[in-house]
This record gives structure tokens, sequence and C-alpha cells, in this order.
């Protein structure tokens, strides 16, 4: 009996970490190019740049970044915990590669997914849900939990999954159980995920507390609580301690230039109602969902002492994060976080397991097809992404070129300076952060002008050594949209030193170029 019990464990793990692992690595071809290591997006190198930098001076705690919007350089809103995870797990990995650093960066995301899915295993057996592999089968497959602990993804929200996922599920059997361990253990998560990020963590936090006070305020204040509330507090000055500022809230900017550029960033956008992308995430069930958390509340199931019952604060949260999500796609992540978490319940009335897994099987068909594109993509998708590599590729080339003992910025387009600063080590103008929007601004109004007067004066400013100009329609065409420009001059000096780098002002000197960019050495002359 002991022996088949721990044969179905065994199994069960195995199925689900490989769902987990296949659907994740399936980018594995962006990632390991020609014996080096890429990163999804801007950000991911800015988080490896600071990964390196604590790599160089252990102990380091980074709280302004010298190498965007140079010379000012930003007070970004990152914190320890990643780098040091990140850093911590590269160690783990010297033995096995020459490359520990950049390899742990690829891997850390997908890491973070394991875990979320082992403790999902692990919790929805605490629970006894009938249907709790609804739950980790969706958690497996779910386009955005992919996307957000994908290979090559070195990004806070990976963590921030991890920590609120184990904070709600904590947060539920506390609720169920009123036991000391699940009090620390939620609590626990929520304060190191205050610590990574003081957004979206503190919003979700404040919902669940005023939730769980209008249900019963005894809840929060029992003797299994304190416990909680200490190691809570505890985690919370240590981040003060280390951190030693407090969180920014700079992302509310209401600039219109601000307002420019977060319409470039996907994350920032609104998701409509109609679009066909919240079938992509969770499948058909989102429709029916309403309707099992209504007649939840009709039959007075909610707070009820089963533990399987879906609580109020969970079905407060979901909605929550659903109108969220309309605001910003950024909130998918946690909604369908949630919104698995509280599958199993939301199925739990349904007497027939046939009947259940035969709808859950259908509705999941526009999540099978999503991945089905993402394994075997068409052709036009696949030549996107082989230019995509390709130009990462180039780009790294040139940013070697570079290097030097000697402090050198460079300017380039906002969306490729944080991947050109990580392979430089050279400070960049721009950056891909809120932070960095002078930079970005410089930078822009550099590719659009077209008096070499305002050029040259921005390049003193900011002390440039280096350019980088790359694509002359795309960059001219951002530029214009982030500075709300109707029209542009006819001849900008994007497209004068991308197509006739021979034309360039006296003081941009051609110094290299690939098929993706090409490299100009700033001099004195006028």
């Amino acid at each position: 009996m002991a022996v088949g019990r721990i044969a179905l464990v065994f199994f069960e793990v195995v199925i689900l970490s490989g769902l987990i692992l296949i659907t994740r690595c399936a980018d594995y071809h962006d990632v390991f190019v020609a014996g080096n290591i890429y990163f999804s997006d801007a950000d991911c190198y800015s988080r490896m740049t600071r990964v390196r930098l604590c790599a160089a001076h252990p102990g380091l705690i980074i709280r302004h970044h010298d190498f965007e919007n140079y010379p000012n350089g930003t007070t970004p809103h990152t914190t320890a915990p990643l780098d040091y995870l990140i850093l911590g797990l590269s160690i783990l990995l010297k033995p096995f590669s020459a490359h520990a650093v950049n390899l742990a960066g690829a891997l850390i995301s997908p890491f973070f997914g394991l875990a979320s899915g082992w403790f999902l295993w692990w919790w929805s057996r605490m629970m006894k849900f009938r249907y709790r592999w609804t739950m980790l089968i969706l958690f497996a497959i779910s386009p955005i939990l992919v996307h957000g602990t994908e290979l090559g993804r070195p990004d806070h929200q990976s963590l921030l999954m991890l920590l609120v996922t184990i904070g709600i599920c904590g947060e539920w059997s506390f609720q169920s159980k009123q036991s000391t361990g699940w009090s620390v253990l939620a609590a626990s998560a929520w304060g190191f995920a205050l610590w990574v990020s003081t957004y979206e963590p503190l919003l979700l936090l404040v919902l669940l507390v005023v939730i769980s006070l209008a249900q019963d305020r005894r809840l929060l204040f029992t003797k299994t609580r304190r416990p909680g509330w200490i190691v809570f507090l505890t985690i919370l000055a240590i981040a003060l301690a280390i951190e030693r500022r407090l969180p920014s809230l700079s992302i509310f900017r209401s600039t219109e230039l601000f307002k420019n550029w977060s319409q470039t960033i996907g994350e920032l956008h609104f998701v409509s109602l109609r679009d066909p992308i919240w079938f992509h995430w969770t499948g058909y069930l989102i429709v029916v969902a309403p309707i099992l958390i209504w007649l939840g509340y009709r039959r007075q199931n909610f707070g009820a002492a089963d533990g399987r019952v879906l609580p109020i604060f969970v079905a407060g949260l979901l909605i929550a994060t659903f109108g969220l999500t309309i605001w910003q796609a950024r909130w998918g992540y946690f909604f369908i976080s949630i919104f698995v978490v509280a599958l199993p319940a939301l199925l739990e009335s349904t007497k027939s397991r046939t009947a259940v897994w035969f709808a859950f099987t259908l509705s999941v068909l526009p999540v099978l097809r999503d991945l089905d594109q993402r394994f075997w993509p068409n052709e036009t998708t696949l030549a996107g992404q082989l230019e995509r590599r390709n130009e990462s590729v180039q780009l790294r080339e040139l940013a070697i070129l570079i290097r030097s003992t000697e402090i050198r910025p460079f300017l380039a387009p906002w969306w490729l300076s944080p991947e050109i600063a990580y392979w430089s080590e050279q400070p960049g103008v721009a950056g891909s952060s809120h932070e960095s929007l002078d930079g970005i601004i410089d930078s822009a109004r550099f590719f659009v002008a077209d008096k070499p007067r305002d050029t040259r004066e921005i390049l003193d400013r900011r002390k440039v050594f280096w350019v980088f100009a790359y694509d002359s329609d795309r960059v001219t065409t951002n530029s214009a949209a982030l500075l709300g420009l109707s029209r542009f001059p006819q001849q900008p000096l994007s497209q004068t030193i991308d197509r006739a780098p021979s034309q360039a002002p006296l003081f941009l000197v051609f110094s290299g170029q690939n098929a993706t960019a090409k490299l100009f050495r700033v001099v004195n002359k006028r």
C-alpha cells in the first residue's frame, strides 16, 4: 500500500514537472544561440546587469543605476532579493557552465514556475480537492503563466507570482484551520512579496485585509495569527534596513510623455472584454466562472468551515484582479494565478467527474491552440523569430566592440539600450524603465532631429562617446510617437546615419556595422 502511494506521488510529480518545464522552455532556441545566452526583453538585461554587479561585489545592494539615463542615472524600484536568488543559483551552476551567471538568469523563472507547481500540488493534496488536476494542468499550460515564468526571462514577476500564490493559499488554509503554521507561511510570503515589489502585492494584500475585516475582523487578530504578524513585520523591517529607501510611486506619473511611453509597453495596455486573449489564458471556463461564484454565494458557502469551499476573499481578489487586468495587462499574471487556485473549489459542487473533465477538456481548446502555435509556429512567426534571434546575436557582436576599461557612454534606441549596456559593460543614455524616461526622451529627440546643432547639444550634455544606428523606419516612428509628433522632418538623423552613414554630421565618425546596426564614434569636430 505504502509503495503504491509513493509510486503514485512520484508519477504525479514527474508528470506535472514535465508539463511545466516543457511549456516554459519551448523558447530555448531563442535563448541558447551560437554558444551564448540571450534574454527575452529589455528589462531582463537590466536585471542581469544588476546581478553582474552583485557578482563582482558580493553583498552590494544596488540603490542607484549608473548604467541607464547616463550621466544622471536612476533610482530604481527593483530590489535585492531576485538579484541574489539569481546569483545564488549561479554559484550552484558554476561546476556545469562557464557562463553560470547568464545560465542562472535564463533558468531562474522556470525554477520559480516549477516551485509554484510543486507547492500547488502539495497544497491541493492537503486540501483534498476533488478536481485538483484541473488547477495543476491549467497552471502548467496557461500561456500567460508560461510567459511569466519562461526560460530566459529573469523578471521579478515570476518571483511575485510564486509568493502571491503561496500567500493566498496559505491564507485560505489558515481561515479554514486557524493554524499557526499557515499563518506564518502566508505572512512570510506576503512579507517577501512586498520586499520584491510594493505595487501589485501591496494592492492585493490591502484588498485581502479589507475583505477579511468586512467578513470577520477577528480573523486578523486571533491568537494563532500573532506569530504571522510578527514574521511579517520582521521581514518588512529587514527589507527597510537592507534597501535603506522607501518605495517609489514614480510609476503613477500623468505627463503626456509618460502616457506616450506607456503605450509602447504591452503590459500597460488595456485589455478589452471582447479580446479573445481571455480564452487563450483560461479557456472557456472564464465564461462560467461568474455563474459558479454566484451559485456558491446563493448557497451561502462562502466562509464555510469546509476548506474546499471558495473563501470570500479569494472571490473578491479574483473579481478585483479581473478588473485590474482590463485596465493594465500586467495584472493578468495575478488574475490567472488566482483563477487557477480557485478553479477546484468552483468545480467542487459538481458531483459528476465525467461531466467536469469533459467540460474542462473542451474549455482548454483555445489554450491548447496557443500552445500548438508556440511549439509549431507558422512560417511567418518562424521567420520573425529567426530575425529577432539574428538581431540579438549581431547586436551583441557590435556591443562587444565598445568594451573598455574607461567609461564611454553610448546612445541607442531605448528598447535596445539595456541589451547593449549588458554586453558592452558601458552606460547608456536611455533605458527600458519609467525611471529612465528623461534619457528615453533625449534619445528620441536625437534620432528625429534634423539640425546638427540640436543633436550635438544632446551628445554633449549626456557625455556620449558612441552612437548606435538601427532600422531608421522603426526608430523614427517610435521616437515620433513617444514625443507626440504628428509629423517629423523629411530627413531625420536616424535615417541619415542608417542609410547614408557617409553623410552623417562631422562629429559622428563611422566605426563599424553589421546587418542589424551601425556604430559611430563621437568626436569634437563641429
